[in-house]
């Protein structure tokens, strides 16, 4: 593999988050998010990357990173620092860390109900959101209240507590035949 990454920034719909878009896996399976360098573990790229002054989140999935400034920060002030760290340690970083082996620990041990939901939204709401460079994560199910938390592009994007809030809502309620669901953003 050539020691160039092909690298193509995107917007997304959050005016503080951009999709690098890159010619190359970043994770071979399933998706992380890290908000802080503790996070990161290993994973150098993820390290760097949150270094970067004004840098909020980082988002691995598939050949996307999406990376989440402050408000106060613009992809002319930030983008340049970014491309280097991404063309300097995408080449010896490792696709296949293990992220995706402890999100399906996770889900194995989940309640049924909380099961089915991450199936749905793994088939209905995560495609769009992933395309947008971000996802969503479920925090707790209970007494018909669903606690989820954005990542990456949709984080920090004002559409997520409008109507893609009220998109996945009503997705669920329809899926698991219960109009008394209530999805809460934490």
């Amino acid at each position: 593999m050539s020691q160039e990454v092909l690298i193509r920034v995107q917007p997304t719909p959050n005016p503080n988050a951009w999709k690098f878009v890159l010619d190359r896996p970043v994770l071979l399976q399933g998706k992380a998010s890290f908000s802080s360098k503790e996070e990161c573990g290993e994973v150098r790229l993820a390290t760097d990357l949150l270094s970067i002054d004004g840098i909020r989140q980082v988002h691995f999935f598939e050949n996307v990173i999406t990376v989440t400034s402050r408000f106060d920060q613009t992809y002319e002030e930030l983008g340049p620092s970014l491309l280097s760290v991404i063309q300097t340690r995408l080449p010896i970083h490792d696709p296949a860390f293990n992220q995706h082996q402890l999100e399906k620990k996770k889900r194995d041990h989940l309640p049924e109900d909380v099961q089915k939901i991450e199936e749905i939204l793994d088939r209905t709401i995560r495609p769009g959101l992933q395309g947008d460079g971000g996802d969503i994560e479920i925090i707790k199910f209970e007494s018909n209240q669903i606690y989820i938390h954005y990542q990456g592009a949709c984080g920090t994007c004002p559409s997520s507590t409008t109507g893609t809030l009220m998109a996945i809502e009503s997705i669920l309620r329809d899926e698991m035949n219960n109009q008394a669901i209530e999805v809460i953003p934490v």
